[in-house]
């Protein structure tokens, strides 16, 4: 409706429709006049003092408050009164119409408008002319006389009613001219009360000239009462209207309608047909340039005021006001004409010593209005009122986006992805799934543990930056804490999922440079999809995590979620409690794998290996209790159990003259603790067990993880006479070449390789690197997973010496492994040289 009202309205120009029949109703009622007047001109002298007078009264506009209602009057309509009485009718039409040329002409009226105004007062004082010849001739001042000039002045306020409706229906539709007529009681009203005072004014000058005296008295003592009325008014109306600003700045400041609430009310306060905002671009806040205008229920994002004021208020730092009652130089001038603009002040706005950006209002409503000097105090302290509003909304937005994204990338939190998550599965789509791609950035800690933090957090930087590169533009991507990356989107299906993570990682990966150094950047990525594997966040957030985890097992993997994977964890989870007690009431088991010489098949040691029969669950996995040993703080006392069962097996050892040579497994995490050594030494000590019979077994990504941490330690074992055996060696990063600048005694190739050099040469040739070069080194060389005769075979041609494997034995309780042990000669051995050979035990 606002949109079709709008274009219903004309251009003032066409107020010439109204302004022509008014020109011609007064020159048709003063020629009449001027033929059927007794006297149609004359007392130029008294005409001239009431064109003073008329033009004096005419300027002002009087505004009053009844029952908190304003009303606005001029008083016009004393001295036509006066006018009317003491001069010939055309005498009257010419000085009212001179002084509203000159009124308007103060007033700086457009040319459609000052026309109108013009012709309106010719044409009403021409009728009244015609009005006074019809009526009978006045005589005194009594009844008859009020009566009279009641009707002319009325012919008059009746002109003027009629052309203003007549104008607001022309150019704003009927619905404008109805609210023009209904407006009309009050000017009425004041219309008639000018009259009486006319009227009262005509009578003491009727009586004596001398009253002119105190007249003229008594209108300057209104005119001090009145400025003191209208300054206490002001005043009055200011205070209330700041009071309402500041309270509604406060209210509307949290939920983002600021602007709304702030420049609907600054144009109000200050009289203003525009009151526009402006705060330039900062940080991640774009920027905004919003205008109120008095037509309008809404804000614009167009300004009417040149750009040139609005930075300059910004530069120098102080308010730059244009209009009528402000000296400014010509280019500010010609700038507002040429916008068509006829006053303006910008105040800047204020943080501290910065300025943040510009308030403006501009064009004093009413065709006579005008902005002041004394508006600008009023605005500035409005303006200082706004600035920390502003301020204070972009701080709470500030802690809103902090609350709900990482302050390092600058990318959405866990628990805005969490909510994101939330929103996202509450819409059901055919044929389409919530996915969640979790990358977990491998190698993190070690990184800051060589580099420092900072090297870290730029890893972070640049993997969030390739991430929002390479994820789709439909992706949320968020760092869902530490080392890990969630993106969510919606996909075709799982398998759609799997192959968009697995190509964002290849996309990712590559070197990443810092100064002379250069870092390889790689991730495992766990998968979830809603609905398949969960109905709300919290739960999909869970399942993905579980499915990234499983995909660190495998470097560089990519996971979907399976059931199977969270029974596992909630299992290890449970498995805590029961780990303890296990370890307390001597639960757990040590058991021994032989180590062979290939060659002969002779035992020279045993790989100690821990075991738990569980109540409930039966045979628990290493991997779990070791795992659930680590994250509950039990890893120390489960090491210690295992090498006191090792080294007093190996105390007890009573087969001939052969030692029991043990080897003991090690977690990467135990080696930082500094106090092991000591622990190692004590039980040697206690157990009165050679140090060169103990091996300690580190894996690969343990004892290599790119930072000196381990080396002290490893060292201080070394120099106990400990052996050290790189266990699983070949399934990292690592090369032999590395090798050399730790204190370590042996080599252990993994199973993987050993039981692939049948059938693929590639493990072939990989283990007989690594004898080789080990060799060379002064390392042992230990083959993990024999389980064959043609295996055993290769690894003899290599040269390879030492073996383990389900082809001699498997790990086996320390009776069996005895037993074992007495059975390893043959019967059925051939000749009396022959070496004896080992049975396997399965």
């Amino acid at each position: 409706m606002a949109g079709r009202e709008r274009s219903r309205r004309r251009s003032n120009d066409h107020a010439w429709l109204i302004t022509g029949p008014l020109a011609l109703l007064a020159v048709v009622c003063a020629t009449i006049t001027g033929l059927v007047a007794d006297e149609a001109f004359g007392e130029w002298a008294l005409a001239a003092a009431l064109l003073v007078v008329m033009v004096v009264v005419g300027i002002p506009v009087l505004n009053f408050v009844v029952r908190r209602q304003s009303f606005g009057m001029t008083l016009t309509e004393i001295p036509l009164v006066v006018a009317l009485a003491l001069l010939p009718p055309l005498t009257v039409v010419v000085i009212y119409t001179i002084a509203s040329m000159v009124t308007q002409t103060r007033h700086r009226l457009p040319p459609a408008k000052f026309w109108f105004n013009v012709a309106k007062a010719a044409a009403g004082t021409s009728l009244a002319g015609l009005v006074l010849q019809a009526l009978p001739r006045m005589r005194g001042v009594g009844p008859g006389t009020w009566m009279i000039l009641f009707t002319a002045v009325g012919s008059v306020i009746v002109v003027s009613l009629a052309a203003i409706v007549g104008v607001h229906t022309l150019l704003q539709g009927w619905q404008a001219g109805r609210d023009a007529l209904r407006s009309a009681p009050p000017g009425l009203l004041t219309a008639a009360i000018n009259t009486s005072m006319g009227l009262m004014i005509l009578i003491a000058v009727k009586s004596t000239w001398w009253s002119v005296l105190l007249l003229a008295t008594l209108a300057a003592a209104l005119v001090l009462v009145y400025r003191s009325y209208a300054e206490f008014f002001r005043q009055h109306r200011t205070l209330a209207q700041m009071y309402d600003l500041t309270r509604a700045t406060a209210e509307s400041g949290p939920d983002g309608t600021l602007a709304d609430a702030l420049l609907g009310r600054v144009r109000a306060l200050m009289q203003a047909e525009y009151a526009t905002l402006w705060l330039p671009a900062q940080g991640r806040h774009p920027e905004v340039l919003l205008t109120a205008r008095v037509d309008d229920k809404g804000l614009l994002d167009v300004v009417h005021t040149p750009g040139v004021l609005r930075e300059r208020a910004a530069t120098e730092g102080r308010t730059v006001a244009v209009g009528r009652a402000f000296g400014v130089e010509q280019a500010a001038r010609r700038a507002t004409n040429d916008a068509k603009v006829k006053d303006v002040i910008v105040v800047p706005l204020r943080s501290g010593q910065a300025v943040i950006g510009t308030l403006e209002v501009a064009n004093r409503l009413s065709d006579v209005g005008h902005f002041t000097q004394s508006d600008i105090p009023v605005f500035e302290t409005v303006a200082a009122h706004a600035a920390v509003a502003l301020e204070n909304s972009r701080l709470v937005d500030r802690l809103r986006h902090d609350a709900t994204h990482d302050t390092l990338t600058k990318l959405p939190n866990r628990r805005r992805i969490t909510a994101a998550v939330g929103e996202a599965v509450k819409i059901r789509a055919p044929g389409e799934v919530v996915a969640l791609l979790l990358f977990d950035v491998d190698r993190l800690r070690q990184v800051n543990e060589s580099l420092g933090h900072a090297a870290g957090d730029k890893v972070l930087v640049e993997v969030a930056e390739r991430l929002r590169a390479c994820a789709p533009s439909s992706a949320l991507v968020g760092r869902a804490g530490g080392d890990e990356f969630l993106v969510t989107l919606r996909l075709e299906s799982a398998e759609a999922a799997l192959e968009l993570a697995g190509r964002i990682r290849e996309q990712i990966r590559d070197e990443m440079v810092f100064d002379a150094l250069t870092l390889d950047v790689d991730t495992a990525v766990g998968v979830a999809v809603h609905p398949d594997h969960g109905s709300d966040a919290v739960t999909l957030l869970q399942r993905v995590d579980l499915a990234a985890t499983a995909a660190k097992s495998v470097p560089g993997s990519v996971q979907l979620y399976s059931p199977a994977l969270e029974s596992r964890s909630l299992r290890r989870l449970g498995l805590a409690g029961d780990l303890r007690r296990a370890l307390d009431d001597g639960a757990l088991e040590v058991y021994f794998q032989p180590k062979v010489t290939l060659r002969d098949r002779r035992l020279i040691g045993v790989e100690c290996l821990a075991r738990w029969e569980h109540p409930a669950h039966g045979t628990v996995a290493p991997d779990d209790f070791v795992a659930v040993a680590e994250h509950t703080g039990q890893l120390g006392r489960l090491t210690e159990f295992v090498l006191r069962e090792s080294l007093r097996r190996s105390r007890d050892w009573s087969h001939g003259e052969q030692p029991l040579a043990v080897s003991v497994n090690l977690a990467a995490r135990t080696l930082t603790d500094q106090h092991f050594p000591t622990l190692v030494r004590e039980l040697l000590d206690e157990y009165g067990v050679p140090p060169q019979r103990l091996t300690l077994e580190i894996t690969e990504s343990g004892v290599l993880d790119g930072t000196e941490r381990p080396i002290p330690t490893l060292r201080r074992l070394r120099d106990l006479g400990v052996r050290l055996s790189v266990d699983d060696f070949g399934t990292g990063n690592s090369s032999l070449a590395q090798l050399r600048r730790l204190p370590v005694n042996e080599v252990k190739v993994d199973r993987s390789f050993v039981q692939g050099m049948a059938t693929d040469p590639g493990d072939l040739a990989i283990v007989n690197a690594v004898v080789t070069l080990s060799q060379q080194f002064g390392l042992a060389v230990v083959a993990e997973g024999v389980e064959s005769e043609l295996t055993l075979e290769l690894l003899q041609d290599i040269g390879c010496e030492i073996g383990q494997g389900f082809l001699f034995s498997r790990p086996l309780p320390y009776e069996r492994l005895e037993t074992w042990f007495g059975a390893q000669a043959d019967p059925e051995a051939g000749a009396a040289d022959e070496l004896p050979r080992l049975r396997a035990v399965l």
